[in-house]
């Protein structure tokens, strides 16, 4: 983006360059305008629940920017979407790692309680799912949006596999429903869909995580397991758009300010989760070895096999 700003936009692109470059994730002064880039990342599961989850989102951000009219855009993020499927891949299975070794000792030990076996617990993973799912669902901003209805009329923006739709790709009689919460109730309305592009976008993102969390849970099921991880209501936890202000549970009650607040870390993960997370990551060395928390990969890179000696220690003398 740097690039585009020197390249097409004169003083004021590198102005706006510029301020882009002072910017740092949870910066107090410059702080990156995304909230979730601002977010700590505490631990390698946080780690791959933000590479599963907001970097998915950049894949569909870059999409809708790829069908941009302006070329020298939409061919760099061509070029960034490659980047991004090795991001989701990280995350995809990293996650599936977590959860393998976490079935396989709640199955070994008949237990749930698998902290003290050096395995992260179902409840944590989940907990960690529902706040990056959460945040990252406030990257695409508010359901409804004049800016996004500008972008997307100027040519500057398309939406998600534009090519592929069958309408008019004008959009200017067509509707979609939403919801809302109106005097403590879901109600759903009708409005123009032209201003509901940031919402259309989401939900196809929202399809794409469910993909993952299936692939996750057929590794409960095929441990014999019952439990399954989901994906939380779309208003849960939300700070940006239409649901901001309220109190939503993961499975779609309505709550009250102190209701949210007697039940949050059921949900959310605590400082005392993240303490026992972090109290898990220590280092492994041995080839072939892994930490306690996560299986080993399938196949190992370049099928190399999993023992393969990647990384290599030494000291060298003064």
């Amino acid at each position: 983006m740097v690039y585009l700003l020197h390249a097409y936009f004169g003083r004021e692109g590198r102005d706006e360059a510029e301020e882009l470059l002072k910017r740092n994730s949870g910066d107090y002064d410059n702080p990156r305008i995304l909230g979730a880039f601002n977010e700590s990342t505490t631990d390698w599961l946080n780690f791959f629940m933000f590479t599963y989850f907001t970097d998915r989102d950049g894949k569909y951000q870059l999409g809708t920017l790829k069908e941009s009219g302006f070329d020298p855009l939409a061919r760099t993020c061509e070029f960034m979407l490659k980047e991004e499927a090795h991001h989701m891949f990280v995350g995809t299975t990293g996650v599936q790692r977590v959860v393998e070794k976490t079935a396989q000792v709640m199955k070994e030990h008949d237990t749930e309680d698998v902290l003290q076996y050096g395995a992260i617990p179902l409840s944590t993973i989940q907990k960690y799912l529902n706040a990056q799912f959460s945040v990252s669902m406030d990257l695409f901003g508010s359901e409804l949006s004049s800016n996004a209805a500008a972008y997307y009329t100027a040519g500057l923006k398309g939406r998600w596999m534009e090519t592929r739709r069958k309408d008019d790709h004008v959009l200017l009689d067509a509707e979609r429903e939403i919801t809302r919460i109106v005097d403590g109730q879901f109600v759903a309305e009708r409005v123009p869909l032209l201003n509901a592009l940031n919402l259309d976008l989401r939900d196809e993102y929202v399809a794409d995580c469910e993909n993952g969390i299936r692939r996750w849970n057929q590794a409960l099921e095929e441990a014999g397991l019952p439990h399954r991880l989901t994906l939380p209501h779309e208003g849960f936890n939300r700070r940006v758009g239409a649901y901001a202000g309220t109190h939503v549970s993961p499975d779609g009650r309505i709550l009250d300010e102190a209701e949210w607040e007697a039940q949050k870390h059921q949900w959310l993960p605590s400082d005392q989760d993240r303490q026992e997370v972090a109290s898990l990551m220590k280092p492994e060395y041995e080839a072939g070895k892994f930490a306690s928390w996560i299986a080993p990969p399938a196949q190992g890179i370049n099928e190399m096999g999993v023992e393969f000696d990647y990384v290599r220690f030494w000291r060298q003398d003064n």
